[in-house]
């Protein structure tokens, strides 16, 4: 927290965050209704101008300005874009794979049509729901890919090899008790995680299997890797905070926020009107 007198600014992956959070509320889950409010709400945030759009959004979101349908707005690319909306589908549809897959789906192809965005989406999102449900003891490396790969085989059957070796890779790393920094250089990222998602996402997977309950530890290690951190950082946080909550949050993070509208009162008051 350096940018204004010693206090920090959201990113736009928690801008994503709440309105996915937003879209789950006027939707009431509802994978086509839920898919016209998210992209409603990504056409109004991109008139704010954000400064961290990704290439691969920001030409989802102007074809929805000019007309083209939300059903065909999304563009091939394998961004982290999907990837950082999904936790919060994860927390809310876990415990309904059926419409966790469809609501993955709707947000990631609304702007990434990349198989390889989907299939990442969807782990971040099983990564969270497991989280939020096994909170109390440490991440369970089988337990994660049983809850996954079901969903994952009819989304993209071609993509499934590479993605399997890359859950692999994960898998072996976390045995091994390598840090996070080590095994994103054995992936070659050693001069930082790109924003191409199956760099991300092992990175990130590697950090909650590691860190499974403690938030500060699992996103340092993301920050200490490099790169686009402040994405690899939120998307890990949004896996380990489904599980440890506010309460797991350093306090010192939280008071560092200097944010408007979206403070964190203003998201602890949208996380409660979720809930209910």
């Amino acid at each position: 927290y350096h940018f204004l007198f010693g206090k920090g600014m959201v990113s736009d992956d928690t801008e994503h965050a709440c309105m996915t959070a937003q879209a789950l509320m006027a939707s009431a889950g509802e994978p086509e209704a839920f898919l016209r409010s998210l992209a409603w709400r990504l056409r109004g945030w991109l008139l704010g101008l954000p400064a961290g759009v990704g290439f691969a959004t920001l030409r989802a979101i102007l074809k929805l300005w000019i007309g083209i349908p939300p059903t065909r707005s999304g563009v091939y690319s394998a961004g982290n874009g999907a990837a950082m909306r999904s936790a919060i589908l994860g927390v809310c549809s876990g415990d309904n794979p059926a419409r966790l897959r469809e609501l993955v789906r709707a947000s990631t192809r609304l702007t990434h049509t990349d198989p390889k965005a989907e299939l990442s989406a969807l782990a971040v999102a099983v990564a969270a729901h497991v989280s939020s449900v096994h909170a109390a003891r440490p991440a369970d490396v089988p337990a994660y890919l049983a809850a996954l790969l079901p969903l994952c085989e009819p989304c993209a059957p071609d993509a499934l090899p590479e993605f399997n070796r890359l859950l692999e890779q994960v898998a072996s790393a976390v045995t091994r008790a390598i840090s996070t920094e080590a095994f994103a250089a054995e992936l070659g990222l050693r001069r930082g995680v790109s924003g191409y998602i199956y760099h991300t996402l092992p990175v990130a997977l590697h950090a909650w299997l590691t860190h499974p309950r403690d938030f500060r530890e699992a996103v340092l290690a993301v920050i200490r890797c490099g790169g686009d951190t402040d994405t690899t950082a939120a998307i890990v946080g949004g896996i380990v905070g489904a599980g440890v909550g506010k309460a797991g949050i350093p306090q010192a993070w939280r008071d560092g926020l200097c944010e408007w509208p979206r403070s964190v009162a203003w998201m602890e008051r949208l996380a409660a009107r979720l809930d209910e």
